[in-house]
């Protein structure tokens, strides 16, 4: 277990990062006609769900930081839709598509967990896809006591998610 400092320590944005790189590198193999289109949308997409996961660590800010996850989860869900369209289209092999789908929901699972944890320490609950605030709806962690709370939340789900 290792100290959680920057949005570059967790797991799930580590795996994000490495299947953007593996999708990108893929989808340069596409059709030359499709390198600006459905290559694009999963480049971009897959980009985005790391990206959006670091911006939201940087906030510092509960309920940003519970966006940018929301986000992430959204941008992989986007990226598995490109994906399925490469496979119907036969751009990607089925063990290729596998591997990607299969990561696609490792990361979403890791991503839901984080913010399932997030929202229960805030006091919020999602039922049937709604949020219900318990506290205050914008809890600003500029508190070293507060953030030190979200960190400590953070690394027990990369914690639990490595066993």
């Amino acid at each position: 277990m290792s100290q959680i400092e920057s949005f570059r320590d967790l797991k799930v944005y580590q795996m994000l990062k490495k299947l953007h790189i593996d999708i990108s590198g893929e989808s340069l193999r596409f059709p030359k006609f499709e390198m600006y289109e459905i290559g694009s949308q999963v480049r971009r997409s897959s980009n985005s769900a790391a990206a959006q996961l670091a911006e939201g660590w940087g906030s510092r800010h509960t309920n940003i930081y519970l966006e940018c996850i929301n986000r992430s989860m959204g941008e992989l869900r986007e990226t598995q839709h490109h994906l399925d369209v490469t496979r119907e289209k036969d751009y990607l092999t089925a063990q290729v598509f596998k591997e990607f789908d299969g990561s696609c929901d490792a990361c979403g699972r890791m991503l839901e967990r984080l913010y399932q944890a997030l929202n229960a320490w805030r006091g919020s609950k999602r039922p049937g896809g709604s949020v219900h605030e318990e506290r205050d709806s914008y809890v600003v962690l500029g508190e070293d006591q507060d953030w030190a709370t979200v960190v400590k939340i953070t690394q027990e789900v990369m914690d639990d998610h490595e066993r």
